[in-house]
């Protein structure tokens, strides 16, 4: 097996893992609403519906979780959740590189049992015993 060190991408990508900051999944909705109102112009105008109204939503163990943010914590939000959407884009990278310095290392190995097999493979570890023939009588 080849001990090589990471390759120099694998190591920027970790290192940009590495790095703590804040993101969330999920997404984010922004809605506007019709009251109940009698005689409120929410019901006939689209545009004189109440809101914006900001929702954060993520799925958490099968059951969907949200919450209603401000305007600027809905900002916020949003940046947090394109940031993590980077990091899994980042992470998703990393892992290809992984299994693509894998392959390499499974194909150097590859080589080096081609070598040996050429040589006359390995050398067995135990004498092979006689086998015994049965008597009859």
């Amino acid at each position: 097996m080849d001990n090589a060190p990471p390759p120099t991408r694998l190591r920027h990508l970790a290192a940009e893992l590495a790095e703590a900051k804040p993101m969330r999944r999920g997404s984010l909705s922004e809605r506007t609403i019709k009251c109940s109102k009698p005689g409120c112009a929410c019901a006939d105008d689209p545009k004189a519906r109440h809101g914006p109204y900001f929702s954060l939503t993520r799925a958490v163990q099968g059951k969907t979780h949200s919450r209603f943010l401000t305007a600027e914590q809905a900002a916020v939000a949003r940046q947090q959740i394109e940031a993590g959407h980077q990091s899994r884009s980042q992470l998703d990278a990393y892992w290809e590189g992984c299994e693509d310095w894998a392959d390499r290392e499974l194909e150097g190995s590859a080589t080096a049992s081609a070598r040996e097999a050429e040589k006359g493979g390995s050398t067995p570890t135990s004498k092979r015993k006689s086998s015994r023939k049965s008597r009859r009588c």
